[in-house]
C-alpha cells in the first residue's frame, strides 16, 4: 500500500525496545511483540490492565470505580500498561463526587478510587503507556498535574456557589439557544409552560404541579456556571448539586438532573416522576420549535439530536404509563410558540411532528418485538390513544398473530374493512341498523354477536385490559365468516344494501378502536 513494503520485520516498543525485530513466521508475532514490551492482543492488554489496578488499589483496601468506557479508551491508547496509584490531599473530597471522579477522568483519563462503601478516595490511578526509571518521579509528576485541575474545580465550584440558582436562570437571557427561537430563557419559559400544560392534562396535585414548575424554572440555570462550562457533562448533575446546596426540595433538585434523561441512545429514562414530566415538556418543545423553523432531520443530518430526543420523549411516556397521547404532546408543544415567525405553518408542523413521533414510536415498538404490519395496524388508528395504550396494543396484537386461528380472523375482518373503504360513501351515510331488513339468519347472528360484545370492549380499553379487548373482538370471527358466506353484501336493492353496509361500518368502526386490520399481512 503506497511506499510501504511488506517484509519479516516489525517494531516493539518506541522507548523499552526500539530495536527492529525479525519475525521467523506468523505465529511468532504476539510473543516477539510481547518480549519487546507491546501487548498487540487488546483484550490480552485489557486483562493485564485491570489486573495491576485491582493489586494496586487492593493495597489500600479500595478497589476501581467500574468505567468501561473508559478502561476501553485507555487499553486503545497504550501499548503496554505501566499503572500508578496516586493520591490527592484529603481537602478536595470536599468536593462532589461527580466533579472529582469527572476531573480525573475527563482531562487525564485517570480512574477513581472507592472505599468498599462506595465512596470516592483521596487516590487515583494513571495508566502510563512506559515503563520509567524512576517511577515515583512520574507518579509525583501526575499528583502535581491533578492537584491544578481540583484546584481549578474546587475554584469554579466556590464561586458558583455564590449565586442561587434563581440568580443564575436569570442570566440565561444572554444564553442563546438557537437565532430563530431565542435565548434559553426563553426556552425555559417555555417549558414551563408545557409542563402546566401536562400538569393539568395528568390533574396533578398543586403540591407536585408546584414543584414540576420550580424544576422547570431551574433547569438550566447550571449552563451559566463555570464547572458546566469546564465539563459540559456535568450540565444537570450540576444543577442538582447547585439547587440541593441552595436549599431546594430534593424533588426538585432531582428532577434538573432527570431531565437531561435519556443523555444517549438506550440511556437511563428519568428515575422520579417530576424529572420525567420535565424531560417530556422539554423534548417536545426542542422538537416542535426545530420543525417550526425548518431544522428538520434528513438523512444523516439531525444537528438537535431530534431523533434521540423523539425516542427518550416517548419511552419516558410510556414507561410511566402517562395517560396523553402524541397528538396531545405536539399541541402543548406548539401552544408556547405563539410569539415565533415560523418557518413552516403550524397545521403543517403539526402534521409533520405527529408523523415524526409515530415513526419513533414504531421504531420502538419494532425493537420490542412487534412485528412490522402489527405495529403499523396499530399505529395507523391510535393518534389520539394514550401512547402506553398504543404500545400495549402492539404487543396484544403481536401475540393474538400467535394463535392458530389468527390468520382466518385476519382475513374475515379485513374483509370487513376493505368493503368499508370501497363502497361508494352514499351508501355508508347511515349510521344505524335496521334488523327488520335482514333477510338472512347470518345478518342477524353478526347483529346480536356485535351488540353483545361492543360496549364490553369499549370498557375492556378504557380499563386499559388490552388483551381482554383483542380476545372479545376475535369472538365474532365466527359470525363474520358465516356472513360472508351467506350474504351478498353488494345486493341490488339499494335500502338492503345500505342496511348491510351500515351493519359492516359498525362493526368496522369497533376494530379500528383496537387496529387497522387491512394492514396486517396473511
Amino acid at each position: 500500500m503506497g511506499d510501504i513494503k511488506s517484509s519479516r520485520y516489525t517494531f516493539g516498543h518506541r522507548f523499552l525496545h526500539p530495536k527492529k525485530i525479525k519475525l521467523s513466521g506468523p505465529g511468532q508475532y504476539l510473543s516477539a511483540l510481547r518480549e519487546a514490551w507491546v501487548i498487540a492482543d487488546i483484550d490480552e492488554r485489557k486483562r493485564l490492565m485491570e489486573k495491576q489496578m485491582a493489586e494496586a488499589v487492593g493495597r489500600i483496601n479500595g478497589s476501581v470505580l467500574s468505567d468501561p468506557e473508559l478502561a476501553d479508551i485507555v487499553t486503545h491508547l497504550i501499548e503496554y500498561p505501566a499503572t500508578i496509584l496516586g493520591r490527592f490531599e484529603d481537602r478536595f473530597l470536599e468536593l462532589p463526587r461527580e466533579v472529582l471522579v469527572t476531573a480525573m477522568r475527563e482531562h487525564q483519563r485517570y480512574f477513581a478510587v472507592v472505599d468498599p462503601d462506595n465512596r470516592v478516595m483521596p487516590y487515583f490511578l494513571a495508566v502510563n503507556n512506559t515503563l520509567a526509571k524512576d517511577m515515583d518521579l512520574v507518579k509525583r509528576g501526575h499528583e502535581r498535574v491533578l492537584k491544578a485541575r481540583l484546584e481549578d474545580a474546587r475554584f469554579f465550584f466556590k464561586t458558583d456557589l455564590r449565586l442561587s440558582p434563581d440568580e443564575m436562570t436569570d442570566r440565561l437571557k444572554d444564553v442563546l439557544f438557537q437565532a430563530d427561537l431565542g435565548s434559553v430563557y426563553d426556552k425555559v419559559s417555555r417549558v414551563r409552560t408545557v409542563s402546566a400544560g401536562l400538569a393539568d392534562r395528568l390533574r396533578l396535585d398543586a403540591e407536585t404541579a408546584k414543584s414540576l414548575d420550580r424544576a422547570a424554572w431551574l433547569s438550566k440555570s447550571d449552563l451559566v456556571s463555570h464547572m458546566v462550562n469546564e465539563f459540559p457533562k456535568l450540565q444537570g448533575i450540576m444543577g442538582r448539586i447547585y439547587a440541593r446546596s441552595a436549599g431546594e426540595a430534593e424533588v426538585v433538585a432531582q428532577a434538573i438532573e432527570d431531565h437531561y434523561r435519556p443523555v444517549y441512545s438506550g440511556g437511563r429514562l428519568p428515575e422520579t416522576f417530576a424529572g420525567a414530566l420535565l424531560s417530556i415538556a422539554e423534548k417536545i418543545d426542542t422538537i416542535c420549535g426545530c420543525f417550526l423553523i425548518g431544522l428538520i432531520p434528513s438523512g444523516a443530518s439531525d444537528p438537535y439530536a431530534l431523533r434521540r430526543q423523539g425516542i427518550g420523549l416517548l419511552q419516558t411516556v410510556i414507561e410511566n404509563a402517562l395517560a396523553v397521547s402524541v397528538n396531545e404532546l405536539v399541541r402543548m408543544g406548539l401552544s408556547s410558540f405563539a410569539d415565533i415567525e415560523p418557518h413552516t405553518p403550524f397545521e403543517e408542523a403539526f402534521g409533520q411532528i405527529a408523523a415524526f413521533l409515530m415513526q419513533r414510536l414504531s421504531h420502538i415498538l419494532e425493537s420490542e418485538g412487534a412485528s412490522r404490519d402489527a405495529v403499523s395496524a396499530t399505529l395507523a388508528v391510535s393518534e389520539n390513544d394514550a401512547l402506553p395504550i398504543v404500545a400495549e396494543k402492539a404487543r396484544s396484537l403481536e401475540r393474538l398473530k400467535a394463535e392458530p386461528e389468527f390468520e382466518t380472523l385476519a382475513l374475515g375482518f379485513k374483509r370487513v374493512v376493505n368493503i368499508i373503504r370501497k363502497a361508494d360513501p352514499a351508501d355508508t351515510e347511515s349510521a344505524s341498523v335496521d334488523p327488520t331488513r335482514f333477510e338472512y339468519e347470518a345478518e342477524t347472528v353478526l347483529f346480536d354477536r356485535f351488540n353483545a360484545i361492543r360496549d364490553k370492549v369499549k370498557q375492556l380499553l378504557e380499563a386499559g385490559e388490552i388483551d381482554e379487548a383483542f380476545t372479545a373482538v376475535s369472538t365474532l370471527r365466527t359470525a363474520v365468516d358465516r356472513f360472508f358466506d351467506d350474504v351478498l353484501v353488494m345486493t341490488e336493492n339499494p335500502a338492503v344494501r345500505r342496511n348491510r353496509l351500515a351493519l359492516l361500518n359498525q362493526i368496522s368502526r369497533l376494530f379500528a378502536l383496537l387496529a387497522d386490520f387491512s394492514r396486517i399481512s396473511t
